[in-house]
């Protein structure tokens, strides 16, 4: 590893570390006025960012798939609503130094659960700028420091954001070095970061497998990880098949490149034939390579054989891996063999059919007749999210504000001693 990366990188994350003492202290309405200022300038700023976001968008050309090369892309919409999800975050109650619990012993000893910020916030992540303001204000808001380490396919567009970021933050008498923005592409800054457990409190990585595993292998630094996002539809006999069919193509088409699309659609048996030829045309018509099991190429011998290998993939991609299921049993067994516990759904009339679903799929997110794309912190009203969490330590599902903070425990008493 360089030496240059390794120092530069722990510089940064001592200033984000210095910073966050003023950060944890600072009031909501300071917060507030940094968040709504780097609203403001990135409004401002919409033609520097979509010009540091073209060098990206042109050294990407022709390397990264079409999905992936969404995600990478700005325009005004987007930054539009990067600028109204700061606004939202902004809006929201302030988790710091809420009141879980209090309570008085028996001995007279008042005790409080209040919630504080995790300190430093250290966040790995490919392809999506965007990340890089969600990320910024949620951690703001929640009175963390944070240092960002973004894909090398973004680093311009980053750090045309990262320079945003902190003006606003100076603007509203913070320290500009409560957002650390690592600008080199360098790989070596990720391993440099992944050791700087006496700096940084947590690691969120948002990106794919390699990148997940990479930091989980490597990191003395605790993670709160997503592994993937191999998410589902199923399709009970019950299900109003105009209804599915929305759901289905919307959950893969809508978005194919980010963790809540659907990468496996399940069909009854019961309802094969009559719902396969609709929404296989659909997806052809959209692009999409179709892979399904021996059931679903006797309806449709022009789709590709799928591997036992599909069922565990995330394509982020417009592919879909497709399976004739016997009944809700083989569904869940399914699901719960093969995905990665972030988001699935069912499409089905029968009410008791859909609770055993809801109760017995074990993913952060489960849906009954509604697409899986609505795992989003956005979508939950949380503002924006710093990631999908498929784990159960500390949190899981969209992570936003509640999530980036731990607890204290405050004792206030009159003389008490333990005998």
């Amino acid at each position: 590893m360089g030496t240059d990366i390794a120092r530069d990188v722990t510089e940064a994350a001592a200033k984000a570390r210095e910073a966050s003492v003023q950060l944890r202290l600072a009031p909501r309405e300071r917060k507030d006025r940094a968040l709504l200022a780097v609203a403001r300038l990135l409004r401002q700023g919409q033609a520097a960012l979509l010009e540091a976001n073209a060098l990206d968008l042109e050294a990407a050309r022709g390397r990264l798939s079409p999905a992936m090369f969404d995600r990478l892309r700005l325009d005004a919409r987007r930054i539009e609503a990067m600028a109204a999800g700061l606004e939202q975050v902004a809006a929201l109650p302030d988790p710091v130094g809420a009141v879980l619990s209090d309570q008085r012993r028996p001995n007279g000893l008042r005790l409080q659960k209040v919630r504080v910020p995790l300190g430093v916030v250290g966040i790995v992540y490919e392809s999506r700028p965007n990340v890089t303001v969600d990320a910024a204000g949620l951690c703001l808001k929640s009175g963390n420091a944070c240092v960002l380490r973004g894909g090398s396919e973004s680093v311009h567009s980053n750090v045309a954001l990262g320079a945003v970021i902190r003006a606003g933050l100076a603007e509203a008498g913070l320290p500009a070095d409560c957002v650390a923005v690592v600008a080199t592409p360098d790989r070596a800054a990720v391993d440099a970061l992944l050791k700087l457990d006496r700096l940084i409190d947590v690691i969120i990585p948002r990106g794919g497998h390699g990148l997940i595993r990479h930091v989980i292998e490597n990191s003395t630094i605790p993670v709160i990880r997503h592994d993937a996002g191999n998410c589902h539809v199923y399709v009970d006999a019950a299900a109003d098949l105009g209804m599915a069919a929305e759901i289905a193509y919307n959950a893969k088409v809508q978005r194919p490149g980010v963790c809540n699309a659907m990468e496996h659609l399940l069909v009854h048996q019961a309802v094969a034939r009559g719902f396969l030829p609709v929404i296989l045309d659909r997806y052809r018509r959209a692009g999409v390579e179709l892979r399904g099991d021996e059931a679903v190429r006797a309806i449709d011998p022009a789709v590709l054989a799928a591997t036992e290998q599909d069922w565990s993939e995330e394509y982020a991609d417009l592919i879909a891996g497709i399976k004739v299921v016997p009944g809700l049993d083989a569904a869940i067994a399914h699901i719960n063999r093969y995905g990665s516990q972030h988001s699935d759904a069912i499409v089905t009339a029968d009410a008791p059919a859909a609770e055993r679903f809801l109760a017995e799929v074990d993913s952060a997110a489960v849906y009954w007749n509604a697409s899986t794309r609505f795992t989003d912190g956005f979508e939950y009203g949380m503002g924006a999210e710093i990631g999908i969490s498929t784990q159960k330590l500390h949190a899981r599902g969209p992570m936003a504000l509640e999530e980036l903070t731990s607890v204290k425990w405050i004792g206030r008493g009159d003389g008490q001693v333990r005998s």
